[in-house]
This record gives structure tokens, C-alpha cells and sequence, in this order.
């Protein structure tokens, strides 16, 4: 490839990167206008289906897709992820119910599950080795950015024209991204063609989507001991052993086995894991719900107090990847990061009704500050880890390590919360959407009991980050040793 060719397929990639982080954040803006045009009578019910659908299909594809770029090319895999996304983009935006937007919701994010998996895979062929830390700290920004302006963005739309154009604002996107990966990407592929272990993706995407729906709806709408939730919990066991046991036996497996041998890999992946778990998506849905809840804050406004955050990230992800590309180590910012992060989730542990928002901020802040520094940074060590030939099971090993973690984190925190709400609260046992209309002195009493359940949950996330942060040291202090070099992409 040319310079101007890797100019024009890094801009497409980044471009990839926004689609993916503003299509996570930019439907919650428009739940409300969508429920009073398709379904005002019933809408409210299949409400969070929306987002359900769309990680369902996402989370289940993902395995298969880091295996496709290994068999067929990541360019071709690539082209077809964003095609398919697009075409679910705007299908749901011409959904005339509830229902079928469900569907096209559940098509985009087939397409979504490889949007930002495969473009790190893409990436990984665009930048060599020693230009991948500074790629990981484009993670930061990209993620700092998409938090703040998915929803003000959905917001914008919503209000000026339709909550149609959420939808519609990712094709002339997505459509400039194929015009650059397909006139600009040239990427190798392999020598001779492979089957595809599909028995193995079947029961990989089962067992996903069990375990989700266990953390959608345990707690929620069924209690953890009930029949529906103990069945699903067995029968995702079940499965789990059964996709162990075919990767253990297939020609070419879909997760091979003996990725888990290598020290970096063997770390890696339950950090990532440990990291999304504690560190990112639970943090914020909690914070909204001390927002809402206790200081009384709109929820249309809630989102602006995540610019702090969205700072932190953008401005941790542009220093780290200044300083990797002047020779720093990608493990000492996944260090630094996941210490700053364990302090910063410590720190909101000590919320209080009364804690004033500057606070509050500083707090959100730090945390920016933290994940600006992780979030990308183990896959691109795990990229360095491998070979060439495994860079796509690899690379969505840790995506799907990521967005099993944060599901598992947000359902385990959404315990913890109920009980020790419900512990505080005694027999009122407040409802959070009608805390807002009682009176004075139980509305005080409801929050405090409210409070000290978002302190139970950030006190249980910093316990986690400070696992995260052990596991961290000990990949730093593997990573120092020798490991298999990556081939020349030009063999």
C-alpha cells in the first residue's frame, strides 16, 4: 500500500471506530420518541429490546467473525460487516413497528458485532508493531468521544428532524468507509483456503446469548432463584463445556485452545474481562442513577455530566499514544490506568446525598483519566502476542472477553444495588422513577438508602479493578520477557 492508500484506510477505520461508539450511545436519546410513534399503548414493554437485540446478535457474531478474517481476509470481512450494518441502519430507520425494528435491530447488529472488532484486526495489518501504542491510545479518544456525543447527537436529531435520522446518519458514514476499504485496503490474505469450524461458532453464540439473557433478566423480571433463570444458568454450562469440548477436537477451531498456552494471552484475557467488568459501563449507568435519583438532575441533562469523563479519556488516550510512539511502554500505561481507575471508582464509593457536584466531576473525571488508558491498549498487546495467521481469534477473543464482562459486571452491580437499597430502605422500598413525588423526609430516607447501594457497587468495582491491577503488573512483567516474533506481513 501506498501512503496515500494507508492515509485514506486509516481515516475509513476511524470513521468505523465513531460508527461503533455512537451507535452504542445514540439510541437511549430517542427510546421515548420511538415508543410514541410506533407503540404509544405498548411500546414501554419491548422498550429494551432495542439495545437487547442489537448485543444479542452482536456479542453471538463476534467469535466468528475473528475467525473469518483468519480464513478469508480481513478486508473482505471488513466490507462485509459494514455492508451489513448499513443495511440494518436503514431498515430500521424505515420500521413502521415495534416489532420489525426489533428485527433490523438484531440484522445491524450482526454487522455491528464486526465493526469495531475486525477495523482493530484492519488496523493491526496498518500499523506495525511499534506504531500499535500509539493506535490503542486512539481507543481513549474515540470511546471518550462517542460517550458524550451519541446521546447529544441523538438528542439533536430527535428534536430538529426524526428519531429515524439516528439511524439514518450512519449510512453516508458507513457509505465513505466502503468507498476507502474498498478502493484503499490492501491486505494479505491466506495462502490456501480453510473450512471453518461453524458447530463450534453455533454453540459459542448459544452460550453468549444464554449468559446475556440470564444478565437482562435476572433480578429484572425473573428473581435469581427462580426456575426460568437456574434453567438458563444450567443450560449455559452446558454449553460452555460443549463449545470446550469442540474446540478441544476440531480441524480448525474457532477459539483455538492453544491461544490460552501463551503468558501474554493467558493474561490478557481475564483483564480485559476484569477491567470492562468494574470499569467503564458499570460506572456511568450507576452515576446516571445517582443523578436521576438523588440530586433530581433530568435525565436529558444527566448526559453533560459525562463530559468530565469523556475529557479524561480524550486527553489520557492523546498523551499515552504520544508517549508510546516516543518509545514508552504500552504496559506501563495499562498500569497506570487500571491504578487510576481502582482509585477513581474508590472515590465515588464516598458519595453522599450531599456531595456536591464539583466533586462528583473531579471524580469522573479521574476515571476518564484511567480508562483513557486501558481501553485498547490489551488488544493491542495481545495483537503483538500473536501470529499474523491468528490475529483475527485473537483480536475478538479479547472483544468478546470485553463485552461479556461489562453484561456479567452491569447485571452482578444491578444486585447489589437492589440489596442494599432494599436493606436500607426497610419496608418502603422505594421505587428510583417515583422517588421525585414523595415526601420530604421519606424522599431523604430513600435516597440515603439509594446511596448507599451506588456506594456498595463502586466499592465492589474497585475491589475488581484492584485484581484488574495485579493482573496488569503480572502481564507487564511477562511481556518484558521474550516472545515469538510477529511474521513480516510482506511473507
Amino acid at each position: 500500500m501506498t501512503d496515500i492508500q494507508k492515509r485514506l484506510a486509516g481515516l475509513g477505520c476511524l470513521l468505523t471506530l465513531v460508527l461503533a461508539v455512537l451507535d452504542m450511545n445514540i439510541v437511549s436519546a430517542a427510546t421515548v420518541a420511538i415508543v410514541r410513534d410506533l407503540d404509544p399503548a405498548h411500546g414501554l414493554d419491548h422498550l429494551a429490546w432495542l439495545v437487547t437485540a442489537y448485543a444479542l446478535a452482536a456479542t453471538a457474531a463476534l467469535p466468528l467473525y475473528g475467525k473469518l478474517c483468519d480464513v478469508y481476509g480481513a478486508k473482505a470481512v471488513y466490507l462485509a460487516a459494514v455492508t451489513l450494518f448499513l443495511t440494518g441502519s436503514a431498515l430500521c430507520g424505515t420500521a413502521g413497528s415495534m416489532t420489525w425494528l426489533i428485527v433490523f435491530r438484531a440484522l445491524q447488529g450482526i454487522g455491528g458485532g464486526g465493526l469495531m472488532s475486525v477495523t482493530i484486526v484492519v488496523l493491526a495489518f496498518l500499523a506495525p508493531p511499534e506504531d500499535r501504542g500509539r493506535a490503542g491510545g486512539m481507543g481513549g479518544i474515540v470511546a471518550g468521544v462517542g460517550i458524550v456525543a451519541g446521546p447529544l447527537l441523538g438528542g439533536l436529531l430527535v428534536d430538529h428532524l426524526s428519531w429515524r435520522w439516528i439511524f439514518y446518519v450512519n449510512l453516508p458514514l458507513g457509505l465513505a468507509v466502503l468507498a476507502t476499504g474498498a478502493l484503499a485496503l490492501r491486505l494479505p490474505r491466506q495462502g490456501t483456503r480453510r473450512r471453518i469450524d461453524y458447530l463450534g461458532a453455533a454453540l459459542s453464540a448459544a452460550a453468549a446469548v444464554v449468559l446475556l439473557l440470564v444478565t437482562e433478566w435476572a433480578g429484572r423480571d425473573y428473581a435469581w432463584g427462580s426456575p426460568t433463570i437456574l434453567s438458563l444458568i444450567a443450560a449455559d454450562a452446558v454449553l460452555v463445556g460443549a463449545f470446550v469440548w469442540r474446540q478441544a477436537r476440531a480441524a480448525e477451531p474457532i477459539l483455538p485452545l492453544g491461544l490460552f498456552r501463551d503468558r501474554v494471552v493467558g493474561t490478557a484475557l481475564p483483564l480485559q474481562f476484569l477491567a470492562a467488568f468494574a470499569g467503564l459501563t458499570g460506572p456511568i449507568v450507576y452515576t446516571m442513577i445517582y443523578l436521576q435519583a438523588v440530586k433530581g438532575v433530568a435525565a436529558a441533562d444527566a448526559g453533560l455530566y459525562l463530559i468530565p469523563l469523556a475529557a479524561g479519556m480524550t486527553a489520557a488516550g492523546l498523551v499515552s499514544g504520544a508517549l508510546q510512539g516516543r518509545g514508552a511502554g504500552m504496559t506501563t500505561f495499562l498500569v497506570t490506568g487500571s491504578a487510576v481507575t481502582a482509585v477513581a471508582v474508590g472515590l465515588l464509593s464516598l458519595l453522599r446525598t450531599g456531595t456536591a457536584t464539583p466533586v462528583l466531576l473531579a471524580d469522573l473525571f479521574l476515571l476518564g483519566v484511567g480508562q483513557g488508558q486501558v481501553v485498547g491498549t490489551v488488544v493491542m498487546l495481545v495483537q503483538d502476542a500473536v501470529p499474523v495467521s491468528r490475529l483475527g481469534v485473537a483480536t475478538t477473543a479479547i472483544r468478546f472477553a470485553q463485552t461479556l464482562g461489562s453484561a456479567v459486571g452491569t447485571a452482578v452491580f444491578g444486585v447489589i444495588l437492589s440489596r442494599v437499597t432494599d436493606s436500607g430502605s426497610g419496608d418502603t422500598r422505594p421505587s428510583i422513577a417515583a422517588m421525585g413525588a414523595l415526601p420530604p423526609a421519606a424522599r431523604r430516607r430513600a435516597a440515603e438508602a439509594l446511596v448507599s447501594g451506588v456506594d456498595a457497587v463502586f466499592l465492589t468495582a474497585a475491589g475488581v479493578m484492584l485484581v484488574a491491577l495485579a493482573l496488569a503488573v503480572l502481564l507487564r512483567a511477562r511481556r518484558a520477557e521474550p516472545v515469538s516474533p510477529v511474521p513480516a506481513l510482506t511473507k
